[in-house]
């Protein structure tokens, strides 16, 4: 049992230095939009024509709205996949943590966990419940 919780404090301690080495990260996605424009006469509205596009955007949300941005230049399109691939580090990273921190209290005595009082078992109360 020592040699378990040994390795998963070590492992635990590993992923928290992953932590500190992570770099600038965002949540959301890029995703391409195209279609039809508003132009009758444009091309995008002849028949087999495959529209404009695609135009790279960023969605992500922000306060529980959506929010859609364009890419002024593709040095900011690239940019932004390299934050959301960090994020998606993250979020592994997150998972990973909180899995080895599952097993770590799963794995650790009960007396080791709870000080002296934290023992000793609540006393029930003696006063009545009021009235409904």
């Amino acid at each position: 049992m020592p040699d378990i919780l040994a390795a998963l404090e070590h492992r635990r301690s590993a992923l928290l230095e992953e932590f500190c080495k992570l770099g600038d990260l965002r949540s959301g996605s890029v995703t391409g939009t195209g279609g039809r424009c508003g132009n009758r006469n444009c091309h995008c509205h002849q028949e087999g024509d495959p529209g404009h596009g695609p135009h790279p955007r960023l969605t992500y949300k922000s306060q529980g709205k959506t929010i859609t941005e364009s890419f002024p230049t593709p040095l900011a399109q690239r940019k932004a996949e390299r934050e959301i691939a960090e994020f998606r580090r993250y979020q592994e990273l997150s998972r990973a943590f909180v899995e080895v921190n599952n097993k770590l209290c799963r794995q650790r005595p009960v007396e080791e966990s709870l000080t002296e009082e934290g023992k000793k078992r609540p006393r029930r109360s003696s006063r009545r419940p009021p009235k409904k």
